[in-house]
């Protein structure tokens, strides 16, 4: 049975916020991608909560290089993708990187995609779907699979529940009804070489990632 444990996954993330934010994406058809920031189960953020993140916030279909305009709403942010598939995104300055206990600095980076169709990764962290349509799907890290992680599965009627990915980093996710489903999972890596956010070298990231999709 489904149940309200989207928060609990939040607060194992290694100290990203006080408060236990995704950004995940919308798609009606082949429609504007809408951008949404807050609690995918539950509220989300409007206002200037949502548009001071125009700037930063990458949406794509494949090709990074290759965004598309993005243009504040009051809920959301509406990205001109023209393209039909899958959608992507990317944005590691929703925060600014802050100090750990040790000294160093951390910072989160987050992953979002709408979809289902493409069965290769593009994102560092994605859920990525077995076969085209399926309801199957492997959570890759930079192309590895991700064994034993927490993935949380909400429902169109916004009830969640937490799964974990098999040895082989694999999700079976019970479609139980029409409507759009949410899943969201978080990672922690050190990391590699000079990796500079927001002008501060940062020496780990918390990676968040979404995946939408409308069943029929």
């Amino acid at each position: 049975m489904f149940k309200k444990s989207l928060f609990t996954l939040a607060l194992s993330t290694l100290a990203l916020s006080a408060s236990a934010h995704q950004l995940w994406l919308e798609r009606d058809a082949t429609g504007p991608v809408r951008v949404y920031v807050g609690d995918a189960d539950s509220a989300h953020d409007k206002g200037e909560e949502v548009a001071k993140l125009a700037a930063t916030t990458q949406v794509f279909t494949s090709d990074r290089k290759q965004t598309a305009k993005l243009t504040a709403k009051e809920e959301f942010l509406e990205a001109d993708v023209a393209a039909a598939g899958d959608v992507r995104l990317f944005n590691d300055q929703v925060w600014k990187p802050w100090k750990a206990k040790d000294g160093s600095y951390q910072a989160a980076v987050f992953n979002a995609r709408a979809g289902r169709t493409d069965t290769k990764a593009v994102l560092d962290h994605e859920l990525v779907p077995v076969a085209a349509g399926g309801n199957s799907f492997t959570l890759l890290f930079k192309g590895q699979p991700l064994a034993n992680k927490a993935v949380t599965v909400i429902t169109p009627d916004k009830w969640s529940k937490g799964f974990k990915t098999d040895a082989a980093g694999r999700i079976d996710v019970p479609v139980t009804g029409k409507g759009r489903y949410v899943l969201v999972s978080t990672h922690e890596a050190p990391a590699v070489g000079d990796v500079v956010i927001a002008g501060q070298k940062v020496a780990k990231l918390g990676y968040t990632t979404t995946l939408t999709f409308v069943a029929q």
